[in-house]
């Protein structure tokens, strides 16, 4: 009992990428246990089944759920190995910038965005007529967070072991690289899955404000003109130069703290930088 209460006193107050390793290792564990009942037919390939992303449209109709609890399932220990490694360092990252409820939201769509980038490569692409197969991993979800902090802090640097320092930008464009090439390889219905995801994170956070980041506001609008805010007319020019030469100021400021998290992370502002940059995000 000693050892169940820690893992649940660890999960309740670890952070939302903790809790999602922590879900994404028990479900691997619950699935392994299910493997050693093969003999059994209640038990034959019961978790993907009904978990996994099948590539058949009537399937999804029945299992709508699929096109997000297969973000959680994992073919094997390799597998999830790599996924949470990439979730645990990229995640906490990500989790510096933005709210941890924003990173759920990144994963969740960016897995249900790698579904239907793999539901439409599997039947829509004559590469894949003729096949059945179903989709696992959490790596949509993954892309989607990586390629939306790598986005919004394209030049913030990593200090990768025996490398040195990377930029973000550079990391990316190996990582979708990496996808791209793999989609003339055996896994081509993964890849397209990734690059869903990855594509999600991009748009995503290129189309929201840097000051506001807000999943169901600018979720519809990926495709649609960026509206500039309506401003208040006024008959007095001088007035109308005062206003935008004060924007103009607070923009300029506001710049040069970007430009600074990106260099060197957002604990290194100062208190007025921290308190001038949230009286900005409000407005």
């Amino acid at each position: 009992m000693g050892v169940v209460d820690d893992l649940k006193f660890r999960f309740n107050t670890g952070n939302i990428v903790q809790k999602l390793i922590y879900v994404n290792v028990g479900i691997f564990v619950v699935s392994i246990v299910f493997n050693l009942f093969k003999s059994s037919p209640l038990a034959v390939g019961f978790i993907n089944q009904w978990f996994a992303l099948d590539d058949n449209y009537d399937v999804l109709f029945f299992k709508p759920w699929t096109l997000i609890s297969y973000g959680f399932l994992h073919g094997g220990f390799l597998h999830i190995l790599f996924n949470l490694i990439a979730l645990h360092f990229i995640g906490n990252l990500f989790i510096q910038y933005f709210t941890q409820k924003q990173l759920l939201n990144f994963y969740l769509l960016g897995t249900f965005f790698g579904g239907l980038f793999y539901l439409i490569s599997q039947n829509y692409f004559p590469l894949f007529q003729e096949r059945n197969t179903y989709l696992i991993g959490a790596s949509a979800g993954v892309s989607a967070i990586f390629i939306g902090i790598a986005t919004y802090i394209p030049n913030f640097a990593l200090n990768i072991r025996f490398i040195g320092y990377v930029k973000l930008k550079y990391l990316a464009f190996i990582w979708i690289g990496l996808d791209v090439l793999g989609l003339a390889g055996g896994n081509a219905g993964g890849a397209f899955s990734h690059l869903g995801g990855a594509l999600f994170g991009f748009l995503y956070v290129n189309q929201a404000s840097n000051k506001n980041i807000s999943i169901f506001n600018n979720l519809f609008s990926f495709f649609s003109k960026k509206q500039k805010p309506l401003r208040t007319v006024y008959k007095s020019k001088k007035r109308k130069s005062n206003i935008v030469r004060n924007e103009d100021i607070n923009q300029q400021k506001v710049d040069v703290i970007l430009d600074k998290i990106s260099k060197s992370g957002y604990n290194a502002l100062t208190k007025e930088e921290k308190e001038f940059l949230f009286k900005q995000g409000k407005n």
